[in-house]
């Protein structure tokens, strides 16, 4: 028997036959929710991390939900839960919230996908206990392989009551009950670190990619940061992350324009902070890659762009960033990219930007050069 489920996309992110908009998390989310769903009133449930939209979606189509506040910390998940909802006709069940007040205030019951990163789980976890209603419950579900003890662990700094359901389809769920009393020991949001090689204070929210810290990636891509168009008037810093590539652009050249880009929520409002915490005037967008900017727009842009969809390894992610650099570049304008080398996107580069030179090359990344014609 076929269910709104079926038919639900990934758009706009990557497609590929291994690529699914419907998982069978989401699915055991769903029948483990069931019963409190239909014990509840209408504004007393609420989904977060909703990948394709399909918990929303089968909360309203399947078991009759309305009044749903869903938080989606990536902009892609935002928009193909809009294509799925209105696809099945309940565009009308939920409204979009941040990590915030608004989004838990007398919840009751929270569907959760859980998160790779333990941080942004202890982010949601302290979050719905510190808002949501006392007698709340947190469903979060994930895929066996990629679920740890320490999740039970960063559950139990804000719930009394943890436990874990048998699994299904090599999923399982984690239910949290009894929310503690907020308390000075939790962690505070967004932290931060500070970088003296870098001379700037890192900020992170606990989705934003590589917290406080600075990854590999990243610091490799910076040591070529001299070699980088030196005349660049308008800088973009693709997938900003916590902002760190944007601010030292920003403080060894403190007369470009530097715009920083994400689809996270958490990335953006972390760059945010870092660029506030260091007095850079910098421009922080949350966007689908740079779908804001006008063509012909930027000298330089950096990227370190993502390889994974979800827990998926896949070289066509970072594709549609690299037509997008490509488009908002000036004629002569570059594109530095690192990435992982066992990825070899150089001949990609090639055909998408312009002329591509590997600049550097290390164990683990190679960082190259590509300039539009």
């Amino acid at each position: 028997m076929t269910t709104p489920l079926d038919d639900l996309t990934r758009a706009p992110d990557v497609q590929a036959p291994n690529l699914v908009a419907v998982d069978a998390t989401d699915r055991l989310l769903l029948d483990t929710a069931a019963d409190a769903v239909a014990a509840l009133d209408p504004g007393e449930v609420v989904v977060v991390d909703d990948q394709y939209g399909a918990l929303t979606v089968g909360l309203a189509a399947l078991h009759g939900a309305t009044g749903l506040r869903v938080h989606t910390d990536r902009l892609t998940g935002e928009l193909a839960l809009a294509t799925n909802a209105a696809r099945t006709g309940v565009a009308d069940a939920y409204t979009l919230h941040g990590l915030d007040e608004g989004l838990l205030t007398g919840a009751r019951l929270v569907l959760l996908q859980l998160p790779r990163s333990l941080s942004a789980l202890d982010e949601i976890a302290a979050a719905v206990a510190r808002w949501a209603a006392p007698d709340v419950t947190l469903l979060a579900g994930g895929r066996v392989k990629h679920m740890t003890r320490a999740m039970n662990d960063v559950l139990a700094r804000y719930f009394d009551e943890v436990s874990a359901g048998l699994g299904r389809q090599k999923s399982r769920v984690l239910t949290a009950r009894a929310a503690k009393t907020p308390a000075d020991t939790w962690t505070a949001y967004p932290e931060t670190e500070r970088h003296e090689e870098y001379e700037l204070t890192v900020a992170a929210h606990g989705a934003a990619f590589a917290g406080t810290k600075v990854d590999l990636g990243t610091r490799f891509l910076l040591e070529h940061l001299p070699r980088m168009r030196p005349d660049a008037v308008d800088v973009v810093d693709l997938g900003c992350g916590t902002g760190l590539v944007a601010c030292v652009v920003k403080r060894a050249r403190p007369t470009a324009r530097v715009l920083a880009t994400d689809e996270s929520t958490a990335a953006v409002a972390s760059a945010r902070a870092t660029a506030a915490a260091n007095g850079l005037e910098v421009t922080v967008v949350r966007d689908l890659g740079l779908s804001q900017q006008p063509d012909a727009s930027a000298d330089l842009v950096l990227l370190n762009p993502p390889f994974h969809s979800g827990a998926t390894v896949h070289p066509g992610v970072a594709r549609p960033l690299f037509a997008e650099a490509a488009r908002v570049l000036r004629p002569g304008g570059e594109l530095w990219t690192v990435y992982n080398s066992h990825l070899e996107h150089k001949a990609t580069l090639a055909g998408i930007v312009g002329r591509t030179e590997q600049v550097g090359r290390n164990r683990t990344f190679t960082v190259t050069r590509s300039v539009t014609a």
